[in-house]
């Protein structure tokens, strides 16, 4: 690989998660509640734009296709978010008519998600909590 590859990774990147924050933090001004209304903004955005940019890439961009993946799928919408790609994988996986693995790619990745972020969060909760002497 390349340093302009990393380059451009790294900014897309970089703007992507700048970006992410200041459209959650706006999104979850909108409302009194703590539903993360943020962040499931962002997740709608970010699978909207990896579609759009999808087709971008085998159309009009095709003669750039692999620098403007790199930066706009791999970095930007990488560091905005990874549902996003999540959502595009499963997609091609239907569009191929691999409707077994699309849905076994989706249950597994939201079962198997969720019980590692409660794992995770139960093993560091016991790991961190301190102990008064």
């Amino acid at each position: 690989m390349e340093l302009t590859t990393f380059f451009a990774v790294a900014v897309g990147g970089g703007t992507g998660a700048v970006l992410r924050y200041f459209i959650a933090n706006v999104g979850q001004s909108w409302t009194p509640s703590n539903f993360p209304l943020g962040t499931l903004l962002v997740n709608i955005i970010g699978c909207a734009l990896i579609g759009f940019v999808t087709a971008l890439l085998i159309g009009p961009l095709s003669q750039h296709r692999e620098f403007l993946r790199l930066v706009l799928i791999v970095g930007l919408l990488g560091g905005f978010t990874t549902f996003s790609t999540f959502a595009l994988d499963s997609f091609e996986l239907f569009e191929d008519g691999r409707i077994r693995q699309a849905v076994m790619y989706i249950v597994l990745s939201n079962v198997f998600g969720l019980i590692a972020a409660w794992g995770s969060y139960k093993f560091g909760s016991i790991l961190f909590t301190t102990t008064s002497a």
